[in-house]
Order: C-alpha cells, then sequence, then structure tokens
C-alpha cells in the first residue's frame, strides 16, 4: 500500500551504542525519490559529521527510536546545529519479523515519518534533561538508604533490641541517639538519660534496650550500616541544594505546585524536571497522563472490555505521584475524601493510582494557567483566622485597640 507522502525530506536514524545508521528519503520536483544511506560512530567526532550531513539534507523531519540512553547523544548534537529531532516510541514502528537490519529499520522510520505517522514524545529543554540526572539519582539514594535502615532494624531485632516497638520511627532524632550510643558501648543508664523527648518510661525503654545478645558482631555490622546511611543522607541534602539551585529560574512554579497537599519543595523540583512547566507540549491532562502511564489503559475488542491496566510510562514520575498521593491522604483535604470514597471500593492500591492520576490533572491545570491550588472543602480563611487569632487578639491588647482582660 502507497503512503501519502506529508514531509519531502526526511532523516531517520536507527541508534545504537556504538553506531547511528542514518536514512534520509528525498522527494525531487519531478517527483523522484532519492534515498541516501550513511553509517556514522558513535564518538564526538562522528556525531558533529552526523550533524553536519543533516544540515546539508535540510530535513523537514528527523526522526529516532528512543533506544536507552543512547538516543541523547546524536540529539544534543543536532540541536545544537538547529535541527530539533522527533523522539518516538519503539512500540509505534516495530518493524517485520524477518526483514530487519539496521538499514531496514532506517528505512522503515523514513517510510513511516515521511507519510506522517509518527507522533513525538516529550523531550524536555537542556537544561531540565540535566537537573534529571540529579533527582532520578537523589530517588535511588533514598531507596538505598530506606534499604539500609530496614537492614539495621533487622540486626537490632535480631540482637534483641525492641526499640521500634516504643518509637514511632527508630531513625528520629532521639531513638538514633540511643542506637548510635548501643554502638559506641555505652551504659545503659547513660543512654536513658539522654532518652530525649520520647514519651516511652525509662522502664520500658531499658527492656526494649536490653544488651543481653548485643554482641560484638552486631556492633560492628550495625556502625557500618549507620555510618552508610549517614553518608548517604549527606549526599541527598547536597543533592538537594544542587537541583534547587538550579531551578532558581523556576521558583513562581515551585511555590505554585507547593500549594497541592502532598508536596514540599523537593517535590515540587522533581516533578518539575520531569515534565517541565511548558504544558503546551502535551496538549491536554489525558496526554500527559497517557504520557506517564498513571491513567487506566485502554483494551477493548470485539465489543468486549479488557484489562484496564495502566500501561509502562514515565515510572520516576509515577512514583513521585504516588509519593504525593499518599502524602495527601492523610491531610483534611479534597483529595482525602477522594481517596476514603475509592478505598472502601477499589482497595487501598488502586485508589492511589486513582488519587495520583487526579493530582496530575490538577497540577496540569495549575501550570497550564499559572492558578494556585483550591480546595472546595476547606475554608481557608477560617483556618488563617484560628491560627492568627491569638496574636492578633494580643497586639490589639497591647496597643490598646481593646480592653485588657481582667486578672483572674
Amino acid at each position: 500500500m502507497e503512503l501519502t507522502p506529508m514531509y519531502k525530506r526526511v532523516i531517520a536514524l536507527d541508534v545504537h551504542q556504538a553506531k547511528i545508521t542514518a536514512c534520509a528519503i528525498i522527494e525531487h520536483e519531478d517527483g523522484r525519490l532519492e534515498e541516501i544511506k550513511q553509517d556514522f560512530g558513535a564518538f564526538k567526532r562522528d556525531r558533529r559529521a552526523l550533524a553536519q550531513w543533516a544540515l546539508q539534507i535540510r530535513p523537514e523531519v528527523t526522526v529516532m527510536e528512543s533506544t536507552g540512553v543512547y538516543w541523547k547523544s546524536p540529539f544534543a548534537a543536532l540541536e545544537a546545529v538547529g535541527i530539533i529531532a522527533w523522539v518516538v516510541n519503539a512500540r509505534h514502528v516495530k518493524a517485520v519479523p524477518g526483514r530487519k537490519t539496521d538499514v531496514a529499520d532506517a528505512q522503515w522510520l523514513a517510510t513511516l515519518a515521511r507519510a506522517g505517522l509518527l507522533r513525538a514524545s516529550f523531550v524536555p529543554p537542556a537544561q531540565m534533561r540535566q537537573l534529571r540526572l540529579v533527582a532520578r539519582q537523589r530517588q535511588k539514594l533514598v531507596g538505598m538508604c530506606s534499604a539500609e535502615k530496614n537492614r539495621l532494624h533487622k540486626v537490632l531485632v535480631d540482637a534483641g533490641i525492641r526499640l521500634n516497638v516504643l518509637v514511632s520511627d527508630i531513625h528520629g532524632h532521639s531513638a538514633r541517639g540511643m542506637i548510635k550510643s548501643l554502638i559506641q558501648g555505652r551504659p545503659l543508664h547513660e543512654i536513658l538519660d539522654d532518652k530525649g523527648r520520647l514519651r516511652a518510661s525509662r522502664e520500658a525503654l531499658g527492656e526494649a534496650l536490653s544488651t543481653e545478645q548485643w554482641s560484638d558482631v552486631h556492633r560492628f555490622v550495625a556502625d557500618e550500616i549507620m555510618q552508610h546511611i549517614e553518608q548517604i543522607e549527606q549526599r541527598i541534602k547536597r543533592m538537594d541544594e544542587y537541583l534547587l539551585q538550579g531551578l532558581r529560574a523556576y521558583k513562581p512554579q515551585l511555590n505554585l505546585l507547593q500549594t497541592i497537599p502532598g508536596i514540599d519543595q523537593i517535590g515540587a523540583a522533581m516533578l518539575l524536571v520531569e515534565i517541565s512547566t511548558d504544558m503546551t507540549v502535551f496538549g491536554s491532562a489525558e496526554r500527559l497522563a497517557s504520557w506517564v502511564g498513571i491513567c487506566p489503559g485502554n483494551n477493548e475488542s470485539a465489543g468486549k472490555r479488557k484489562s484496564g491496566r495502566i500501561r509502562r510510562g514515565n515510572a520516576w514520575v509515577r512514583r513521585l505521584l504516588c509519593e504525593f498521593a499518599q502524602a495527601a491522604a492523610r491531610t483534611r483535604c479534597a483529595f482525602k475524601a477522594k481517596f476514603e470514597s475509592l478505598a472502601s471500593r477499589k482497595g487501598y492500591k488502586k485508589s492511589i493510582i486513582a488519587l495520583a492520576h487526579k493530582m496530575l490533572r490538577t497540577i496540569y491545570a495549575m501550570l497550564a494557567t499559572a492558578t494556585c491550588y483550591q480546595d472546595r472543602s476547606i475554608d481557608y480563611e477560617a483556618l488563617s483566622v484560628a491560627r492568627n487569632a491569638p496574636r492578633w487578639l494580643k497586639m490589639l491588647r497591647k496597643h490598646g485597640f481593646i480592653a485588657a482582660s481582667p486578672a483572674v
């Protein structure tokens, strides 16, 4: 079947780790088609040669598959000379089995691009792409830190220490101080003297911190894990500072996102580097949700509705949104009411996904219109008055606007 062309000059790139296969299709004025195929390496000089070759072709559209991270360097080389390539989903350009070679892949990609059958994926600006490295590494470090904390908890339980029964978080300020004191070998009575603001009684803490099974091996392993945890926390702190420094120009958008319950400053920054600030590139909240992979799947055949599982999308954004949803479900807002109404029918996990989807649509509307979040179920004026009324009354009495309260 002959496809009606929409573009007369296209370039397609089949990108691999050490090789880039390029195919250009040019339609001349007399209707004659010309195919130009060329191979390039993956080093810096090869990418520059590719960019110069593409400039000579003067393409209307340049496309490449999103193959892992290998597309990023050719994309940047083309971007440097003013050519913005389309990065397309590899699932949309599957080649026919049995006819797959690098050249055939590039030809098929060029044919689809020429007919206008491909859609460009979202690629954020260069600055956001670079800050993504920081944000994603931070997420990895947070996961590593959680794993190490769980491991420390198991070591303590193995030694018969049940501090987790009396405190909600064994890595809080007071509880961590006790654990570090155990590692240092301090006597139990000195540790209990420094228990801080813990509500548990001295006797109960003494039972929980029994060191009968606490051996030198436990102390050594716990010390190594604790040092690793503190090192990771320091790295996370440095990454937070670097990320916020890089987003200084986007402070209005950061403040905007923080008006949503469940989103703090770092969460807003990590979300912003993933989806950027320009919502026109997505076109609608539905397309943004589909790109993230947080909306219900659309799978119907022969009039039967099949699985509606969410599809694979941007796992980094989906993880952030699920964290936001779990935090918002614990606050006093419309999101909490939405979660509670869903949880009774759908269960916890499905309700969190649905709430994350709703929050993403809200985020899209806020960034698109530069509007702060206003919860319909909360009287913000009443909250402000309740929070500030004692201070206001005190100042009014101090300056004589109202009579002082009679002494009791």
